[in-house]
């Protein structure tokens, strides 16, 4: 089962710290990387850019209009994310608490995912 591992954080406080405190974090996050890599558990791992340069589509009007922001009222903000690949919810959340000792503070949501076009080629296959 394929599971996703959203990672949310203060875009305050992610943002304010310096490169080698960013650096250091990352090669955190690398060690449980690498180790999930070696396991062939690891899907993509994915790190947003700030909510800055983000842009929403509302599609409450026709034609839906594109705002900048992301328009979240919320005190935490997704910054990335990880696809991995586990037997089961007790394995994805004990690399979650590996991902959590690398990246204190924010939260994880965990969710099952449902790979709906996996080549890409606009041929979708409904989960089962």
């Amino acid at each position: 089962m394929l599971y996703s591992i959203l990672c949310y954080h203060s875009e305050k406080t992610v943002g304010a710290w310096t490169p080698a405190e960013d650096a250091a974090t990352m090669e955190k996050l690398a060690v449980v990387q690498r180790k999930l890599v070696q396991q062939g558990k690891l899907g993509p791992v994915v790190r947003l850019m700030p909510t800055t340069t983000a842009t929403t589509l509302r599609k409450e009007q026709s034609p839906p209009v594109v705002v900048d922001g992301p328009f979240a009222e919320t005190k935490e903000q997704l910054l990335g994310f990880y696809v991995v690949d586990c037997a089961s919810r007790e394995e994805v959340h004990e690399i979650a608490r590996e991902l959590a000792a690398a990246n204190p503070g924010g939260a994880l949501e965990i969710r099952p995912v449902a790979v709906i076009n996996p080549h890409g080629d606009g041929k979708v296959t409904r989960p089962a």
